[in-house]
């Protein structure tokens, strides 16, 4: 557990919990899922000392839960934000034979690789409570980032120390967000190599299940971001809610928190649209290659239609000449069998040509 107390100026990381709130900016408590478990009694009494309240029994379990979707509840003391990060699960920056190229085992293990743990937010008015994952790096990501900004390592005009416990939640949500970058990445990489596999004509693609996974998968994602939206949008309808602030720094500090869950809101829905494309490109790619299955058995069957028809007449004559009559013609005359194969030979390659004419005969029916 670290605890972190910020103000306008200064970030400062604590040795543990005070004992009484400081007099300007909040405090900042991240805990891994494991440790807010063991240390839950110690984090209620250290609420009721700061805050006069505790979180709800509910809430506590929301923030224990390791599959709990992506939502937004409140009370009049604090809100409390449950949301999913989506996230390469670790190795799978290696799971590529080049830099545009995987293979079907490495777009199984990149699937299942996906991390969509939940990270927990309460929000206090002078406190932000956030649980994590083991190991989740955002809590370190941003202590490290906002230590930069406390000592001036970072322009003061393209970032500022949080001013509110909800600036820093927004922030780390959206932190989150912005991490499906590398996602995205991971998995358009991973389906363009089974989408090439399907489309290939010299492939015969068997890796069904691996394709099958992967739509579970982007479905999965898209329930997630769905989810992840909602969740934020009930936040933004909340903050509007709030009470309405006398001071105008208040008033400005209010107006970049709505700002910034819009912000949010919009990274979120970029997300879910590109998963509902990759959604779609993958039902896409499964259409084309049955569709080029149906060519190339057109081309086939056409291909043989066009010799059964060629052949057909030959095995007429064949048969009329077989027939068991000793007054056929041409039958004892010793030009018979020329005038007969040549015959043949005049239809098989009248109709040949004539159905090359037509573009009955070669690969496609151009």
């Amino acid at each position: 557990m670290r605890v972190f107390h910020l103000s306008a100026e200064h970030f400062v990381e604590l040795d543990a919990l005070p004992e009484v709130l400081p007099e300007q900016g909040f405090l900042w408590v991240g805990s891994a899922r494991r440790e807010f478990e063991v240390r839950t009694v110690e984090l209620q009494a250290a609420l009721q000392r700061w805050t006069g309240g505790q979180l709800v029994d509910l809430h506590v379990s929301d923030l224990l839960n390791q599959q709990l979707p992506s939502h937004f509840d409140y009370t009049s003391w604090y809100d409390m934000m449950v949301f999913r990060r989506l996230a390469p699960g670790a190795g799978t920056e290696s799971l590529f034979i080049s830099d545009d190229k995987g293979t079907a085992a490495t777009a199984r293990r990149a699937l299942a690789g996906i991390d969509t743990s939940p990270v927990g937010f309460a929000v206090f008015d002078r406190i932000l409570l956030t649980v994590h994952p083991t190991d989740c790096a955002v809590r370190d990501h941003f202590a490290q980032r906002l230590t930069g900004l406390a000592a001036g390592g970072e322009s003061r005009g393209a970032a500022r120390l949080p001013a509110h416990p909800a600036d820093l939640m927004l922030r780390m949500v959206n932190h989150m967000v912005d991490s499906y970058l590398d996602l995205r990445r991971l998995l358009t990489r991973q389906l363009g190599t089974l989408q090439a596999e399907l489309l290939d004509p010299r492939s015969r693609f068997a890796d069904w299940q691996v394709l099958l996974e992967s739509r579970n998968a982007l479905h999965l994602l898209e329930d997630t971001c769905e989810d992840q939206r909602s969740a934020v949008q009930e936040w933004i309808d909340a903050l509007e809610e709030w009470p309405t602030e006398t001071e105008a720094q208040a008033r400005r500090e209010r107006e970049l928190l709505r700002v910034r869950s819009r912000d949010v809101l919009e990274h979120i829905e970029r997300v879910l649209t590109h998963v509902r494309r990759l959604e779609q490109s993958a039902e896409a790619a499964v259409q084309m290659h049955f569709s080029a299955l149906g060519h190339r058995t057109n081309d086939i069957m056409r291909t043989l239609t066009v010799l059964t028809a060629i052949f057909l007449p030959l095995n007429l004559i064949t048969g009329f000449f077989g027939m068991n009559f000793d007054a056929l013609p041409l039958i004892h005359s010793a030009t018979g069998i020329w005038v007969a194969f040549g015959l043949m030979a005049a239809v098989g390659i009248g109709l040949a040509v004539f159905f090359r004419r037509k573009r009955y005969l070669g690969t496609s029916a151009r």
